[in-house]
C-alpha cells in the first residue's frame, strides 16, 4: 500500500513538473526593438524566424514580439526597404529580449524585380531600365490620383490633369497621338488591366486604383516589355499586391482641408494556418473633389482580397477585386492667352479660375436621349468616370525537379460602367455663338429667360461626352515553363487574352456660360422668335462636329507564344533575348448614327431639337472580321564591373494593335491587310548603374523610332497619323545625406521629332525637352516624424504638331508633414500644387492671334489642395 502511495506521489510530481514545463514553454516569448545605427527605433520592419512560419512587423516604436516559442536556439531575419537584411542567432530561455540594429543600404539596385523579366532578378544584374516605388516613396509625392504617381518615374510623361483616370501617358518621347497609354501597359500583379491602353473613354487607369493593397509599383521602360506583354513596346507599369505573409494592417481616414473630400482606407494581412496567408483591403471615398463641380462627384470604392498557400516547392494565390467608383472627369477648360505663339501669356479668364473651376454645373444634372437600342435613356452627369470591375484570378508557381519551373497566372474580369463629362467644343463670344444659329439669333438664360449677360461675355458650346461602357470583360492568362541548365535559362510561354469592347456614344449639345461657379444654361432664339433649344440643350447629337452617335460590339481574341533565353556567360557578363508572336482575331460590328423625330421629354410636343434626334442606327451595322499579327523581339546584355557597378545595352522592337480607334467607316474591316491595325516601336538603349555607400545613380540613354498608321482622337475629331523618332537620357538617383535627411530625384531629356507628313521636322506635340522631379525628405525626433517636399516640373512644349503655340514650362511643388502621435498612430498633412501654379498639360488650339486676347481650350493641372489624414498601423 505504501509502495502504491509512493508511486502515485512520484507520478503526481512528474505530472506537475511536465505541466509546469509545458506552461513555461508555451509562455516563452522573444521580443525586442529594431533600431538604426543611431539608436532610433524603426517601425514596419519585417521580422521572421528561420524554418518556421512565424513572421511579424515592428510597431510604431520599433518593437517586435513572438509568443508560444520553445526554448532553444533560433535564427531571426530582419528586413526593411533601404536597410541591409540582418541575420541574428538568439538563445531563447524563458522570456528573452533581443534588440537588433540594422544598417543602411541605399542600394535599391539590389531590389529583386519581377516585372518585364521571366525570372526574378536584382536590378543591377538586369539589362532593363526599371524603377520601383514603395508605399512611402509614393506618399512623398503627395499624389491625388493614380496618374500623378507616375509623374515621379523617369522617362514617363503622365498628363494627370484629367482627374482619377483618362490620363495621357507616354514613354520616352513616344507620341500621345490618340489619348490613353497606347504604347504602355498598366498591369495588376503581372496581367494587363485591359488589353489595350488607349480604348476611348475606357483607358486602363480608369479601372485601376492605388490603395493600401499595393505593396509596390514597378515600372519598366522599353527593354523586354515588348516580348513579355501584348501592346506594350514602350513599357509596363505593374501594381504588385501585398500577400499577408507579414502580419499587419492599417486604417486611415483622410479629408480635404480646403476642398470637399472624405476617404477611409483599411487593409490587413496575416497567417491563418500552416503556410497559409491572406490579405484584404480597400477604400471608400465621397466628395466634390479638388475642383468646384457643385455636387458629389467622387463617390465609390474598391475591395481586394487574396489568399496564398505555400508548399514545399511553390505557392498558389487566389485573388479577387471589386471596384465600383465614380470619379469626376476634367475636360479642357477656358484659358485666356495673349502675347504671341512663341511667347504667350497664359492666365485665368475673368470669372473662371482654371486651377479650381470645372465645366460641371448643378444646372446640368442629366443627359437624356435615345439609347443604343432606340430606347429612352437618362444618364447622371455626376457619375463621371464610373468603372465597375469584378475580377477573380489565380497565380501559381512551382519549382519542379531537374531545374524545371512552371508559372501560371490567369484572371477573368467583368468590366462595365460609363464615362460622362462636358467637353467644350467651342469657347467664343455670345455674338459669335448666337450668329452660328442664324443672323438675328439671341441668347437668354434658360431658367429665368433673362437676356444673356455675364462679366466675360463668353459662352461654351458643350458636347456632353456620354459614353456607355456596356461590356469590357476580359480573360487574361500567362503560362510559362522554364528550364534552368548550368548557366543557361530557357523560358517558353503562352499568353492568351479575350477582350470585349462594347460601348455606345450618346452625345448631346448644350450652351452654357463661362463661369467657375455653377455655370448657367443658355437658350437660343432665332430672328423670328422661335426657341431653338430647351433648357440649354440645342441638339440631340453633336451637329457642330457632324454628329457622332456610335455603337461598338467587338471582341479581340489574342494568342501570343513567346520564347526567352538567358545566358550567364561569366560571373560578370550575361545575355538575354526573346521573341514573341502576337496573333489577333477581331470579330463583331459597329454602327454609326442617323436622324429621327422623337418626343424625348414626353410632353406630346415636338420641339425644335426633337425634330432631329441623332441616335445609333441599329439597322445599318458594319461587320468586323479581320486578323492581324506581328513579331516582337529583344536582345540585351549586362556586364558587372563590380558588385556595385554595371552597364547594360538592349535592342527591342514591338507593336501596339489598335482597337476601337479605327472603327470608323471607310475601311475594309473584313481584311486585316487593308486597315491600319498596327503601330510599331523600335528602341535601342544603353544604361549605367552605380551604387554608393549611401546612394545610387541610374542612367539610360535611349533612341526610339515609331511608325504610326493613325488613330482617331475624339477631342479633335480627327485621325492623327505620323512617324516619330526620339533621342534622350533618363537619370534616376537617391542619396542619404545623413540618417535624418535624404534626397531622391529623376530627370529625363527627350528630343522627339516628327519624321513624316506635313509636320516633318517638328517637335512632337506636348513633349517637353526636359522633365524632372526632386524629392527631399527630413526625419526628426527619430523616425517618428517626417517632413518632405517634391518638385515636379517640365520645360515648355508645343500644343500641337504644327509647332506654333507654346505651352509654358512649370514646376509643381508638393509637401507633407507626418507626425507620430502615439504607438502606431500618426497624423499627415499634405499639400499639392502649393503655389497654385497654372500648369498647362494640353491645349486643343494649335495657334493664337498675336497681341490680342485669345480664348483657348486647355487642360491645366488642378490648383492648390490641402488634405489631412489620420492613420493607425497595427
Amino acid at each position: 500500500m505504501k509502495k502504491n502511495t509512493l508511486l502515485l506521489k512520484r507520478l503526481g510530481l512528474i505530472l506537475a513538473l511536465l505541466l509546469f514545463n509545458l506552461s513555461f514553454s508555451q509562455n516563452t516569448k522573444l521580443s525586442g526593438i529594431v533600431s538604426d545605427a543611431n539608436g532610433n527605433p524603426i517601425p514596419g520592419v519585417n521580422v521572421t524566424i528561420q524554418n518556421t512560419t512565424k513572421a511579424t512587423a515592428t510597431d510604431f516604436d520599433g518593437k517586435y514580439e513572438f509568443s508560444n516559442l520553445q526554448n532553444g536556439v533560433v535564427t531571426i531575419f530582419t528586413s526593411f526597404i533601404g536597410y541591409k537584411t540582418a541575420q541574428t542567432t538568439v538563445q531563447i530561455n524563458g522570456e528573452t529580449i533581443q534588440n537588433i540594429t540594422i544598417t543602411l543600404d541605399e542600394n535599391v539596385l539590389n531590389d529583386v524585380i519581377v516585372t518585364g523579366v521571366v525570372s526574378p532578378k536584382t536590378k543591377i544584374k538586369s539589362s532593363v531600365s526599371i524603377t520601383s516605388l514603395d508605399v512611402k516613396q509614393i506618399e512623398q509625392s503627395a499624389p491625388r490620383s493614380t496618374a500623378e504617381i507616375f509623374r515621379t518615374i523617369p522617362g514617363i510623361r503622365s498628363e494627370s490633369s484629367g482627374g482619377e483616370g483618362n490620363s495621357n501617358i507616354s514613354v520616352r518621347g513616344v507620341p500621345i497621338s490618340s489619348g490613353g497609354s497606347k504604347y504602355l501597359q498598366i498591369q495588376e500583379d503581372g496581367l494587363p488591366v485591359l488589353l489595350f491602353g488607349d480604348i476611348a473613354f475606357a483607358t486602363a487607369d480608369i479601372f485601376t486604383r492605388f490603395d493600401g493593397n499595393v505593396a509596390r509599383i514597378e515600372a519598366i521602360r522599353g527593354g523586354s516589355a515588348s516580348t513579355l506583354s501584348s501592346n506594350s513596346p514602350g513599357g509596363i507599369i505593374n501594381f504588385i499586391s501585398k500577400t499577408g505573409k507579414t502580419e499587419g494592417g492599417a486604417i486611415a481616414t483622410s479629408f480635404g482641408l480646403d476642398y470637399n473630400n472624405f476617404r477611409t482606407d483599411l487593409d490587413y494581412g496575416t497567417k491563418i494556418g500552416n503556410n497559409l496567408y491572406f490579405h484584404v483591403g480597400g477604400f471608400y471615398r465621397a466628395g466634390e473633389g479638388v475642383r468646384k463641380t457643385g455636387f458629389t462627384s467622387n463617390n465609390g470604392g474598391q475591395v481586394k482580397f487574396n489568399i496564398t498557400k505555400e508548399f514545399e516547392r511553390g505557392s498558389v494565390t487566389i485573388y479577387a477585386k471589386f471596384l465600383n467608383d465614380r470619379a469626376v472627369a476634367y475636360m479642357p477648360m477656358p484659358v485666356q492667352v495673349s502675347g504671341t505663339n512663341s511667347n504667350p501669356n497664359w492666365e485665368n479668364v475673368p470669372g473662371y479660375n482654371a486651377t479650381n473651376g470645372a465645366l460641371q454645373s448643378i444646372y446640368l444634372n442629366h443627359n437624356v436621349g435615345l439609347g443604343p437600342d432606340g430606347e429612352l435613356r437618362r444618364a447622371k452627369v455626376s457619375d463621371g468616370m464610373h468603372p465597375v470591375s469584378k475580377a477573380i484570378g489565380v497565380n501559381a508557381s512551382f519549382d519542379l525537379n531537374a531545374g524545371w519551373k512552371i508559372t501560371e497566372n490567369g484572371r477573368f474580369s467583368s468590366n462595365n460602367g460609363g464615362f460622362i463629362a462636358p467637353f467644350p467644343a467651342e469657347i467664343a463670344s455670345a455674338a459669335t455663338v448666337a450668329n452660328s444659329f442664324g443672323a438675328g439669333s439671341t441668347l437668354s438664360f434658360a431658367k429665368t429667360g433673362e437676356q444673356f449677360n455675364n462679366p466675360n461675355g463668353l459662352v461654351a458650346r458643350i458636347h456632353m461626352f456620354d459614353t456607355q461602357l456596356n461590356d469590357l470583360n476580359n480573360f487574361m492568362n500567362d503560362l510559362r515553363l522554364t528550364k534552368k541548365f548550368d548557366k543557361i535559362g530557357i523560358t517558353a510561354g503562352y499568353f492568351k487574352s479575350i477582350q470585349n469592347i462594347s460601348m455606345s456614344w450618346l452625345w448631346n449639345s448644350y450652351l452654357q456660360e463661362v463661369s467657375d461657379n455653377n455655370p448657367r444654361l443658355i437658350n437660343v432664339t432665332n430672328a423670328t422668335g422661335n426657341l431653338l433649344s430647351e433648357n440649354g440643350l440645342y441638339a440631340y447629337g453633336t451637329p457642330y462636329w457632324g454628329n457622332l452617335a456610335r455603337n461598338y460590339d467587338t471582341q479581340y481574341n489574342v494568342s501570343a507564344p513567346y520564347f526567352n533565353v538567358s545566358i550567364d556567360a561569366t560571373d560578370e557578363l550575361s545575355f538575354e533575348g526573346g521573341l514573341r508572336y502576337d496573333k489577333g482575331k477581331v470579330t463583331g460590328s459597329f454602327a454609326g448614327g442617323g436622324s429621327t423625330t422623337y418626343d424625348i421629354n414626353n410632353d406630346n410636343v415636338i420641339s425644335f431639337p426633337e425634330q432631329n434626334v441623332f441616335a445609333v442606327n441599329t439597322a445599318n451595322e458594319t461587320a468586323v472580321h479581320y486578323d492581324y499579327d506581328y513579331v516582337s523581339y529583344t536582345i540585351g546584355a549586362n556586364y558587372l564591373f563590380t558588385s556595385r557597378q554595371s552597364i547594360f545595352a538592349r535592342l527591342s522592337r514591338g507593336a501596339s494593335a489598335k482597337a476601337d480607334r479605327i472603327l470608323f467607316s471607310g475601311l475594309d474591316y473584313l481584311d486585316g491587310n487593308k486597315i491600319n491595325a498596327l503601330d510599331f516601336l523600335t528602341q535601342f538603349e544603353i544604361g549605367y548603374k552605380q551604387k554608393f555607400s549611401k546612394g545610387y545613380i541610374y542612367a539610360t540613354a535611349f533612341h526610339s523610332k515609331t511608325d504610326e498608321q493613325g488613330g482617331y482622337e475624339a477631342t479633335t475629331n480627327s485621325i492623327i497619323k505620323n512617324n516619330y523618332k526620339s533621342l534622350g537620357l533618363e537619370l534616376e538617383t537617391a542619396y542619404k545625406i545623413s540618417d535624418a535627411f535624404d534626397l531622391r530625384g529623376g530627370l529625363t531629356y527627350t528630343k522627339a521629332e516628327i519624321t513624316s507628313g506635313d509636320n516633318a521636322g517638328n517637335d512632337a506635340r506636348r513633349q517637353p525637352k526636359l522633365m524632372y522631379n526632386f524629392i527631399p525628405s527630413y526625419h526628426f525626433s527619430g523616425k517618428k516624424n517626417t517632413f518632405g517636399l517634391s518638385f515636379i516640373g517640365q520645360t515648355k512644349a508645343f500644343a500641337q504638331d504644327s509647332n506654333e503655340l507654346v505651352m509654358n514650362g512649370f514646376v509643381i511643388v508638393n509637401g507633407f508633414v507626418e507626425v507620430g502621435l502615439a504607438n502606431g498612430l500618426s497624423l499627415n498633412v499634405s499639400g499639392n500644387n502649393l503655389f497654385d501654379t497654372l500648369a498647362i498639360t494640353e491645349a486643343e488650339e494649335g495657334s493664337i492671334t498675336a497681341n490680342t486676347v485669345n480664348y483657348v481650350r486647355a487642360r491645366p493641372m488642378p490648383g492648390r489642395s490641402i488634405s489631412m489624414a489620420l492613420s493607425y498601423r497595427f
